[in-house]
């Protein structure tokens, strides 16, 4: 474990994402409901605990994009590309060669993905994301193959703009995510970086229950 943890749990880094995110949105003027239709859109199931605190202090819906990495058989931390449930895709620039072995490491990460939004579906409120300000949340960011998917999986969708923001990522990924958004919000950029367990004291597996529980909560707090 990092000898200095940067955040105690999500709970707490959820918070200070969400003191971040509310200033840029005073910077810019664009709190009042008038202006912006927000939408916090979360990468579950990691990224459900840091993006209630940013859903209650803007008053929004909270969503998820379910997304998952596509890895290699001898390396599964490590990520070759990304899917969404519903089917967008991207890879690192090198593809793998081996057409089957593409097509099935493909499959099986979509389908982790269509199973996972499965139990998360009655949780996820009947929302449109057209015409929002989308603000794409997780946990931290490693390789960022599953935030540059649900990025685009989000773009398609003829959102107002989007916005990543996460508590912690490498340092050169930053002109990455900027590329692929309006504006990224990082509120750490260590290095070295090696994980993002390693920079919260607890950060334990967020299991499906907590998940979808994240999800109603935020729910009936609108209604």
């Amino acid at each position: 474990m990092f000898s200095s943890p940067l955040f105690d749990n999500r709970a707490d880094a959820g918070e200070k994402l969400a003191a971040a995110v509310f200033a840029e949105l005073e910077k810019l003027n664009l709190t009042s409901p008038e202006v912006v239709k927000p939408i916090v859109y979360a990468l579950p199931r990691g990224g459900l605990p840091i993006a209630v605190p940013i859903a209650r202090l803007l008053g929004c819906a909270l969503d998820v994009v379910v997304a998952k990495k596509i890895t290699r058989p001898d390396n599964l931390e490590y990520a070759i590309g990304a899917v969404t449930a519903d089917g967008e895709v991207v890879w690192q620039k090198q593809k793998p060669r081996n057409l089957r072995f593409q097509t099935l490491a493909l499959q099986q990460a979509q389908d982790q993905a269509q199973s996972l939004l499965a139990d998360l579906d009655a949780g996820c409120p009947n929302v449109s994301a057209a015409g929002a300000l989308a603000i794409l949340v997780d946990d931290g960011i490693a390789t960022g193959m599953t935030m540059a998917v649900a990025a685009q999986a989000l773009r398609a969708q003829q959102l107002a703009a989007l916005w990543i923001c996460v508590p912690v990522a490498p340092q050169d990924l930053l002109k990455f995510l900027e590329e692929m958004c309006d504006r990224a919000i990082v509120l750490e950029t260590p290095d070295p970086f090696y994980s993002v367990s390693r920079f919260y004291a607890e950060f334990p597996q967020v299991e499906t229950e907590v998940a979808l529980a994240c999800l109603r909560q935020q729910t009936e707090w609108r209604s």
